[in-house]
């Protein structure tokens, strides 16, 4: 697997890589327009990195259409055949926090904070950790 465990081995990985392809949402612009340029200035990460539009960036990479694949952890590891090989150093991470709420005139509010107690729930956790996504902390 390529290191991408400190700021510098990502950097070594990037300047290495044959391609890349990242995502067309939030993720990938944070990665175009901020972390690719400031890990490389001279612009030869961004001359081999793709963005994909319409389709997931791990269908692209078990492809063999790039080397490497940005995205979301919950929109790569969940695809067969791709080796996720984790997450980007904390320093250079970005994290998307997801929220619920209830709309003031919500038809089914009962429904509703059944729903988000259920997603918050301890029992839930193991099942959001596999999707990628980290479950609330525990009070």
């Amino acid at each position: 697997k390529p290191d991408i465990s400190t700021v510098e081995a990502l950097k070594k990985t990037l300047l290495e890589a044959k391609s890349i392809a990242y995502s067309a949402s939030a993720s990938g612009t944070y990665l175009s327009e901020e972390l690719f340029p400031k890990l490389d200035p001279s612009g030869a990460v961004m001359a081999k990195a793709k963005k994909i539009f319409s389709e997931r960036v791990g269908t692209v990479v078990v492809r063999g259409e790039a080397e490497l694949g940005f995205h979301q952890v919950s929109e790569l590891v969940t695809i067969e055949g791709l080796d996720f090989v984790g997450t980007l150093p904390e320093e250079v991470q970005r994290v998307t926090v997801f929220s619920a709420g209830l709309a003031a005139g919500s038809k089914e509010p009962e429904a509703a904070r059944k729903l988000i107690a259920c997603l918050g729930a301890p029992e839930a956790a193991p099942v959001i950790k596999k999707t990628g996504l980290e479950p609330l902390p525990q009070k």
